[in-house]
């Protein structure tokens, strides 16, 4: 119980430190370069990570699956050479998609809404190559449990990013300018997490072996997972250059469209974000345990962790829901100095349910070897995005986005739920408990709008934010503890799961010294 409780405590620490940072950073960004800086900066984000996608977005968590597999059927051979296997994939991939781009980068201006944004693709395009190799190492330290190594290099190099960028950024003069540093803030604390990486795989004194017979297990589980994630970046890099394009025929001005993307991708969705990252540290502890639980056929270990996986994602989620929906305006203003930011936040609070859902159940499927059906409904659910940003910005604008979004997950999380209950041996029981903390959302929220009715006039933006979210959060708590939704059990099943193995390595260890002796 200890070593799981001290190890969430520890990612989510460090992941919680990373996350405000960026979202720091972010606040800064929006009042260096302006949303439309924001704008460019996110189409070149979102174009290098459609490259990143293809070259290994698979790679790391069939790594991380295929050692969790190998060590519990004792094959430890096998562990060094799908380490080597992964890291050679995504090399052979990465150095060719790199050389073939600056080779004929002209050729693909197609790929941004605005060309000023093909430069600074250009100037993040070689850390393809250093965070590739990097995803590898990350998805050896999460196969080896070996999470506070991973922790603390997320860290510094979001920590190298701010420095970089901020030293870069101050005195530029015009939103591009600001743009192409970030840029380059970005190539340069990529090349430094990649550093580090290596330096800390090589004094864990793993060794690389012959890959070429774990080749064939690798791409086979790999290739849906990047396949699915492909398409959804493919989806996100095709959505900035089709939206931005949308909304100029819809009547808006090519800068004022770049400047409206910018506040919705670039400021209010990575604040929608904020539940997930909470959520992330837990999962990275618990799918190994899953994974284990799923190969060793532990279907009772296995339908708890999973129930008690999702209602805790669920309880997190519908925490930050009131928060968003009734202060959405007050959080807008307040970091971006954007109202339409918070207008935006307000209508699409509810997204952060569905996104959080989506994300662990698609963790959990792909780590018990669904990745082929998996990718079948990342395909199919796309398709919603596509059609909403191409058809609705005439009829409803900005909020075309938040119509794909929400079609997306929602089915993402349907889907993934019925594969869940289909998988299972033992079917996990969750739903009335996630109904029930859903529901609690509409009296929280009515109590939330009223004491901000009450206070605004009162206590200013700031202070009414602070008072608001606090109250509303201290509310929908106590209904959860009121009406026993809150279960903690999951550390007690994890602590006692650990001393019974231990109990048992115990046993067998005395009882090969006493054969030793005889």
């Amino acid at each position: 119980m200890r070593y799981f409780f001290k190890t969430v405590a520890i990612v989510t620490v460090f992941s919680v430190c990373e996350k405000f940072l960026g979202f720091l950073y972010r606040i800064y960004l929006s009042h260096s370069i302006g949303a439309e800086g924001v704008g460019m900066y996110h189409v070149a984000l979102s174009v290098f990570a459609f490259l990143l996608t293809v070259t290994c977005s698979g790679t790391p968590i069939t790594v991380s699956r295929l050692m969790t597999k190998y060590s519990s059927e004792g094959k430890y051979e096998r562990v060094n050479k799908v380490i080597t296997a992964g890291l050679s994939y995504t090399l052979l991939i990465a150095l060719p998609l790199v050389a073939i781009f600056y080779i004929t980068g002209g050729k693909f201006s197609f790929l941004f809404a605005d060309e000023r944004c093909i430069n600074i693709f250009l100037v993040i395009l070689p850390s393809l190559v250093f965070t590739s190799v990097y995803s590898v190492l990350r998805g050896v330290f999460w196969g080896n449990k070996d999470f506070l190594p991973y922790s603390v290099i997320e860290l510094l190099e979001e920590i190298c990013m701010i420095i970089v960028g901020i030293i870069l950024i101050n005195g530029t003069t015009s939103a591009y300018q600001g743009a192409f540093r970030a840029g380059i803030a970005v190539l340069i604390s990529y090349i430094f997490s990649f550093s580090l990486a290596a330096a800390v795989f090589c004094l864990r004194k793993h060794k690389l072996k012959n890959p070429k017979s774990e080749f064939k297990p690798l791409l086979s589980s790999a290739t849906p997972v990047t396949a699915m994630r492909t398409v959804t970046s493919l989806a996100s890099s095709l959505v900035s250059i089709v939206f931005p394009l949308r909304l100029v025929a819809a009547g808006v001005s090519e800068s004022q469209a770049m400047s409206l993307y910018g506040a919705a991708v670039g400021q209010a969705i990575p604040l929608l974000y904020i539940p997930t990252t909470l959520i992330g540290s837990f999962t990275l502890v618990l799918i190994p345990e899953i994974s284990e639980n799923f190969y060793k056929k532990q279907n009772t270990y296995l339908k708890n962790n999973i129930e008690k996986a999702i209602k805790f994602t669920a309880l997190l989620s519908t925490i930050f829901v009131p928060v968003f929906f009734v202060c959405g305006e007050e959080i807008g203003i307040l970091v971006f100095n954007n109202a339409d930011c918070g207008a935006y936040l307000t209508a699409s609070s509810f997204l952060m349910i569905f996104m959080g859902l989506s994300g662990i159940t698609t963790s959990m499927l792909n780590s018990m070897g669904k990745e082929k059906q998996v990718l079948l409904y990342c395909a199919a659910t796309e398709v919603f995005m596509l059609v909403a940003v191409w058809f609705l910005p005439a009829f409803i604008g900005v909020y075309a986005l938040l119509a794909g979004f929400s079609a997306v997950y929602f089915a993402t999380t349907v889907l993934n739920l019925w594969l869940l209950h289909k998988t299972c041996p033992v079917k996990p029981v969750y739903l009335k408990k996630v109904i029930t903390a859903i529901i609690l959302i509409l009296p929280t929220s009515l109590f939330g709008l009223l004491l901000e009715k009450m206070l605004l006039p009162l206590l200013g933006t700031l202070a009414t934010f602070l008072t608001v979210a606090a109250a509303m959060i201290t509310f929908i708590t106590v209904l959860y503890l009121c009406l026993g939704l809150v279960d903690f059990g999951i550390v007690t099943d994890f602590g006692k799961k650990k001393k019974r193995n231990a109990k048992k390595s115990a046993e067998i260890k005395s009882a090969d010294m006493r054969m030793s002796k005889t």
